[in-house]
């Protein structure tokens, strides 16, 4: 039976209940994250939290709990899932109040969270991609629950036998409808650089920092339509799908078609930074 925390309680899913007036069901008046859990322990805690702030106070709203309260919350929920590899989702919305724009109407936030077994697909053979244009609004830094145009990228994407959308906008790269991009030109990896126009990726941030401690090239840059048809190599980044190589980008092959040797040198470091982190934990 999964547990699932609801605004100070631990209780069965299926008994969860929020009212039909709640800003996140009306509105989309609501913020997200999703943390992966490796053997039990929850990667890049931390950093997940520290965005949420972000995204919590992009809405002008204050974290309605301490950094050791969520840890207590989410270990918790970890602790009473059986898998050992998990996701985490936790979700906090403005609250209840009539329908009304007016935020100042919702007084108490409905703070939600669960924890799931991570069903990891095999990508390693790498993805189909299709490029698309960013139809999402000017403030993608915030991790909202408003996921509209997102699942109608990806549905696009899925009626053309793609797994992903790379978006572009004014002929640039901006992210993944729910990744972040990466291309490999002449051994230098290029992501776009942070900014309203995509959400600033843990796992992002996570492989620069790698690939740089490494001493492999690494640049946070424009990517223009031309540079990414033409790359050496595509990934897509997230926290559940960690590194995927992209090998066909609207029907044409990327590079070989086949996932690239710097795709293989990133996995190997990510892997091996994921391994250290649970051992030492």
């Amino acid at each position: 039976m999964a547990i699932v925390y609801l605004n100070g309680e631990f209780l069965p899913l299926e008994d969860a209940r929020i009212s039909v007036l709640d800003r996140g069901f009306t509105f989309g008046d609501g913020v997200y994250e999703v943390l992966p859990v490796y053997r039990r322990q929850i990667f890049r805690l931390n950093e997940h939290l520290n965005r949420l702030d972000n995204s919590l106070t992009s809405i002008h709203m204050l974290n309605p709990l301490t950094l050791e309260q969520w840890r207590v919350i989410l270990m918790t929920l970890v602790e009473r899932c059986p898998e050992d590899n998990q996701s985490l989702y936790v979700q906090i919305t403005r609250g209840v109040s009539e329908r009304d724009h007016s935020i100042s109407l919702a007084t108490k936030p409905t703070i939600f969270a669960m924890c799931k077994p991570l069903i990891k697909c095999d990508y390693s053979n790498g993805i189909r991609a299709v490029t698309c244009e960013d139809i999402r609004w000017k403030w993608c830094h915030i991790k909202a629950i408003t996921l509209l145009p997102s699942v109608l990228l990806r549905y696009e994407a899925a009626e053309k036998d793609a797994t992903e959308a790379i978006l572009l906008k004014d002929d640039f790269v901006t992210e993944g409808a729910a990744s972040n991009v990466f291309i490999v030109q002449q051994g230098v990896v290029k992501t776009p650089p942070k900014g309203d126009n995509i959400l600033p990726g843990i796992t992002r941030d996570l492989v620069i920092e790698l690939l740089i401690g490494t001493g492999i090239p690494c640049r946070e840059i424009k990517i223009s339509r031309k540079e990414l048809v033409s790359a050496d190599e595509i990934w897509i980044t997230s926290s559940t799908w960690e590194i995927v190589p992209v090998i066909e980008l609207d029907g044409k092959t990327i590079g070989n078609g086949r996932p690239g040797k710097m795709w293989g040198k990133a996995m190997d470091i990510y892997q091996e930074f994921k391994k250290n982190m649970t051992v030492s934990n």
